[in-house]
């Protein structure tokens, strides 16, 4: 992936920081007090001390730590952490580190973290069996077995979960929660995204305030899908009131969206729809299926009057080749600003008008037509596009 780049100029920059006597002999102290390296109470030999605890008021450097360290600005530890290691700007572990790491600025562990690394910008560890939290960013190099959390951006090679703020990458992962953006070749359990979800296989659910792509997804909830092996179709539809919607349904085997535009211009009557909603394969035969859908419909007139209907539809299926027909009852209810508006409705079950709004619930029909588009040739060009592009 295109972050692996990005790794190995950290990891380089880090490991020259790192790069001491490793084979000489390991010193031992129980403290370490120190202004600056070298100025401190093991000196010039700082590098090959093991200390139980160290202080410093600037930075120090030390072969390893057994409990504590603290520094105001910066603590270089050549080989291995346990306990709690904590420096105002950055720490730097050239191997292994075993319980707290926490940095103003940056922590990196060249090896295993096992614990927590707490960061006000920037984590970055090779396996971690425990938690990354930063401000901006986590990067794992290799298997994250517990949770990424960041303001921004989380990587990894395979993560159990990455909670982010804008976008979480990973060639494998169990859960995954941004404010926009997902990324995952595999996904064996959730994905969730307030903008768009990416992956290749996903055994589980993808959540996405408007889209999801994936190879192989069954479950998505978003409004529009992306899925190689689902269903795509275009089409119309009417229902009781007159009002038109062309629409495009998307998504997996099971779960699907539905996005439409259209306008009612019955009777004198002229305005505009808009819809979305999200729906539920019931299959019977192959040619035969019930279609559960949950949809919110506007309709206004740009002026001043605004109807919003939400309902609940269950129409049976018939399809034929790439065409589909479909009708059912639908069960709604309308809230207008337009005291007329509910007068737009099915068989009325339930009507409250106030000063400024009229209430229903109703009792309608819907119905249309709609034509299903090949999913696999669609992925294919996109992809084909995509990789002509770079």
């Amino acid at each position: 992936m295109t972050y692996q780049s990005i790794i190995a100029a950290i990891t380089i920059t880090a490991t020259s920081l790192t790069a001491t006597a490793q084979d000489s002999t390991i010193r031992r102290s129980n403290a370490h007090i120190g202004f600056t390296y070298p100025l401190s109470t093991n000196g010039v030999a700082a590098p090959y001390y093991s200390n139980l605890f160290s202080v410093h008021a600037l930075a120090g450097v030390s072969r390893s730590e057994e409990a504590f360290c603290a520094s105001g600005v910066a603590s270089v530890v050549t080989d291995s952490v346990r306990g709690m290691i904590a420096s105002g700007v950055v720490n730097v572990i050239g191997g292994n580190a075993r319980g707290l790491q926490a940095a103003g600025v940056v922590n990196y562990t060249a090896h295993k973290t096992t614990g927590m690394q707490a960061a006000g910008f920037l984590n970055v560890a090779g396996d971690v069996s425990g938690m990354q939290a930063a401000g901006f960013a986590n990067v794992a190099t290799g298997e994250v077995n517990g949770l990424q959390a960041s303001g921004f951006l989380n990587i990894a090679d395979s993560a159990n979960t990455q909670i982010a703020g804008y976008i979480n990458l990973a060639e494998k992962a169990h859960a995954q929660v941004s404010g926009f953006i997902n990324i995952a070749e595999n996904v064996d359990g959730a994905q969730i995204a307030g903008f768009v979800n990416v992956a290749k296989k996903v055994k589980g659910v993808q959540i996405a305030g408007l889209i999801n792509i994936a190879d192989s997804s069954d479950c998505p909830i978003g409004l529009i899908n992306i899925i190689k092996n689902g269903e795509m179709a275009i089409g119309t539809a009417m229902n009781e009131t007159g009002t038109t919607l062309f629409t495009f349904r998307s998504g997996g085997r099971k779960l699907y969206g539905i996005v439409g535009a259209g306008g009612n211009f019955t009777k004198g009557y002229r305005a505009y729809a808009l819809q979305s909603g999200l729906g539920m394969h019931i299959p019977v035969t192959k040619a035969f299926r019930f279609n559960a859908e949950v949809t919110v419909t506007s309709l206004s007139d740009r002026w001043w009057h605004t109807d919003i209907r939400s309902g609940v539809k269950i129409m049976p299926s018939i399809r034929v080749g790439c065409v589909e027909f479909f009708a059912g009852p639908s069960f709604s209810y309308t809230g207008s600003n337009d005291l007329q508006g509910v007068g737009r409705v099915g068989y009325s079950l339930w009507r409250y008008d106030s000063r400024y709004y009229s209430h229903d619930f109703s009792i309608g029909a819907e119905g249309g037509i709609q034509f299903h588009l090949d999913s696999r040739k669609m992925m294919k060009k996109l992809i084909s596009e995509k990789n002509s592009a770079n």
